[in-house]
């Protein structure tokens, strides 16, 4: 009686506590269980549809065999290297273009003067607006007819509206690139106005008071403090673009199209057999953005 009584009490003491460690990641992973149980769910099973279709299984129309065909007619067109350079230029350069426009909107909007909710307000005014929105914009205002090749051709630059140069509908996709920049110059001016505002002046006066000038500051001080900022929206707002398709669709040329235009022409064309072709292009683009979500994260552990 006097073991069994003792059993509870010698089970407490020499059971192993857990660490205030464990503790918290155990907490984080609880928090987070529901959301990520709703991503994995939506995602890994479309993503598993997709897989599974590329590899050739439609049981609607009678195909249930597994093989790579689609991949290999995929990676085998012509039109899939230039689809590729085509979508890596848009993404790659909108990404550029946003990135720079945003940090010298940032380090503008940061300073103190006269009218500065005003100039906040305007920068931030496009973020609400839905990328279809503005590439109907951009389709009204950049095109040969559109309202500033009128208003050229009536102040006389140009002879007639179709000598404007062309932005919508061209082989370098500047209409796809103008849209994306006016819209994701602002994602990334948010995310650097917060890291700024989060860092402070401090190290900046320390420079200055060292001899340090204003262009030094902003590239030994301010962009090393910003890296890890800049490396974060740069990769959103590279997936973003490099996967997006309403914007290719309707600003781009016919041939060659963005990646993730041919693939939605795959996709709703009535003949199902181009569907295994469509859902191996999704597969492509997704490996893509997953090496590139890669190799941030490996650059962020250099970095840190």
């Amino acid at each position: 009686m006097e073991r069994e009584a003792n059993k509870p009490i010698l089970s407490a003491v020499t059971r192993p506590a857990l660490s205030p460690v464990i503790k918290q990641k155990l907490a984080v992973v609880l928090m987070l269980a529901p959301a990520l149980a709703v991503i994995l769910l939506l995602f890994g099973s479309g993503l598993g549809l997709a897989l599974a279709q590329s590899l050739g299984y439609l049981p609607a129309i009678g195909r249930t065999d597994l093989t790579l065909e689609a991949y290999r007619q995929v990676l085998g067109d012509p039109a899939f290297g230039r689809s590729l350079l085509l979508t890596t230029w848009i993404a790659g350069a909108s990404t550029a273009l946003s990135t720079v426009l945003a940090l010298v909107a940032a380090l503008a909007l940061r300073r103190v003067f006269r009218g500065k909710r005003v100039a906040t307000f305007i920068f931030q005014s496009s973020l609400p607006i839905p990328h279809l929105v503005g590439a109907i914009g951009i389709l009204f205002l950049f095109s040969q007819s559109g309202f500033v090749a009128r208003l050229a051709h009536l102040a006389g630059l140009i002879r007639i509206p179709a000598d404007f140069p062309a932005l919508v509908f061209d082989r370098y996709a500047m209409g796809i690139i103008l849209e994306y920049v006016w819209k994701s110059s602002v994602f990334i001016g948010i995310i650097f106005l917060a890291a700024l505002q989060s860092i402070g002046e401090d190290y900046e006066e320390v420079a200055r008071t060292l001899g340090a000038g204003r262009w030094q500051r902003v590239r030994h001080v301010v962009l090393p403090l910003l890296r890890p900022n800049i490396l974060s929206a740069s990769v959103l707002v590279f997936a973003f673009t490099f996967g997006a398709f309403e914007v290719p669709l309707l600003l781009g040329s016919r041939y060659p199209s963005a990646l993730p235009v041919m693939t939605y022409r795959l996709y709703t064309d009535v003949d199902l057999n181009a569907r295994p072709e469509a859902m191996a292009l999704s597969v492509i683009i997704a490996v893509i953005v997953t090496i590139l979500i890669a190799i941030y994260a490996r650059l962020t552990r250099k970095l840190a």
